[in-house]
């Protein structure tokens, strides 16, 4: 009788766990979520790029506040979001938001220790461009980069809240801004705003999330716990999986917690050819798709929330051989440019002090981010250059000749042993403004 009495508290327990699963949905399934995750990026996409410190993403961020109220989900900031100013090389500042949902976990013993689900809030905003002597205002709606990674942060959130009762530890969902401007709303929120910092066990990172199943990654920097965890979602019947990938696939806002040793996962479509363009609209994605992905990282989420034992940053002992090529950010010390740990200083300093706009571009507008690859060996030397992601030949063959070019830098070291590091790194070419150029670059 008693062990009758245990299996039928187990059944109920599990159909409410159920219940609670399905009635999280109901809601959304009356217009389907495909449906719905189409509505957030359409609109996130006609606020003028949002541009970081813009009107465009006070507006981006007043709506991510008002959809995450609407499910639910408890807010840490006012409805103008957690704000935030950051000098610029002019002596202005800029004034720049984050927004904050928080969903308790109902362990108490793990409660008071976080999972971040963060989504970058910005994109590139307007430029103005002279055509045929008129001034053309040209918009980055920034579909999906990065509205496909909110519209599936506030669905997330909703599941979650709905789900709450299955989840060990606390889940904060935040929409970081600019993220454009070296990820100063993830850095503002670990170092400024977020008193409990040292009590956030993992970072999940939704950035550019609507090209399709086919190109569904996971990056965790080569954190053996956290893709182990990916490795064992495997075993559940889930529409998609992700990639486990050892190149990034975008540079975003996991960094800035990675930079604060806590172990992160950036889950991502990598890069496609309307980037960083104004073809960049919510035509061109797959909302099928990022339905699939949504359940996959709910999935992963409820999963990574209730490990007894959180990731360690760097779990075990690195035993690999010499020659091996070590990720750029799996290294105890990062390979340095003129004494400069991060990429982008190589990016302005080198880059974009040499690169030229191939005339021939400019004349048919060509224009894009080419992703370029290459080793650090351990001399220093520049090494192994590739485009993995180009745009066109012309630009292709310029942005790779300069990389070539570069001046020695001091290798990374692993365990205070010098080793070969990789760097992949975005090379912005663009039209714009009154002058037929004028990029990120001089001609």
């Amino acid at each position: 009788m008693r062990r009758f009495l245990v299996s039928a508290i187990c059944l109920f327990f599990a159909a409410v766990s159920f219940a609670q699963y399905k009635s999280g949905s109901l809601a959304i399934e009356e217009r389907e979520v495909p449906a719905t995750l189409r509505d957030h990026v359409s609109i996130l996409s006609s606020m003028d790029g949002r541009k970081a410190g813009s009107e465009g993403e006070a507006r981006a961020a007043a709506y991510v506040y008002d959809k995450l109220k609407e499910y639910g989900v408890d807010l840490l900031n006012p409805r103008e979001g957690d704000v935030f100013g950051l000098r610029q090389e002019n002596g202005d500042t800029l004034k720049s938001r984050n927004v904050i949902g928080f969903v308790q976990g109902y362990d108490h013993s793990l409660r008071d220790h976080y999972i971040v689900i963060g989504a970058r809030l910005d994109n590139l905003g307007e430029n103005v461009m002279t055509v045929d002597g008129e001034n053309v205002i040209k918009t980055y709606a920034g579909a999906n980069g990065n509205a496909s990674g909110l519209a599936t942060l506030i669905e997330l959130a909703r599941m979650v809240n709905t789900n709450s009762v299955v989840f060990r530890r606390s889940i904060l969902f935040v929409a970081f801004g600019s993220s454009q401007e070296a990820y100063a709303g993830a850095w503002y929120f670990l170092n400024r705003s977020f008193s409990d910092s040292g009590k956030i066990d993992a970072m999940i990172d939704l950035d550019m999330l609507g090209t399709g199943t086919d190109s569904f990654q996971a990056y965790t920097c080569s954190n053996e716990d956290m893709n182990n965890i990916l490795r064992s979602m495997t075993s559940q019947l889930l529409p998609v999986v992700p990639e486990i990938t050892a190149v990034e696939s975008y540079p975003s806002d996991h960094r800035a917690f990675y930079a604060s040793e806590i172990p992160s996962v950036l889950f991502s479509t990598g890069y496609y050819p309307e980037h960083n363009t104004e073809r960049d609209v919510p035509s061109i994605l797959d909302y099928d798709g990022m339905e699939q992905e949504l359940e996959y990282i709910y999935a992963f989420s409820r999963t990574l929330a209730n490990v007894d034992k959180a990731p360690a940053f760097r779990p075990g002992k690195i035993e690999k051989k010499d020659d091996n090529v070590y990720p750029y950010y799996d290294c105890d010390q990062p390979p340095t440019f003129l004494g400069h740990s991060d990429p982008r200083f190589f990016i302005q300093k080198w880059v974009y002090s040499y690169l030229k706009y191939p005339e021939e571009a400019v004349r048919e507008g060509i224009e894009g981010r080419v992703t370029v690859e290459f080793t650090i060996d351990k001399k220093g030397k520049v090494t192994d250059v590739e485009v993995t992601n180009g745009v066109h030949l012309l630009l292709d063959e310029e942005a790779e000749k300069v990389v070539k070019a570069s001046p020695d830098w001091k290798p990374a070291k692993i365990k205070g042993k010098v080793v070969k590091s990789r760097i992949s790194i975005p090379v912005e070419f663009r039209l714009e403004k009154k002058s037929k150029v004028s990029i990120g670059i001089k001609k």
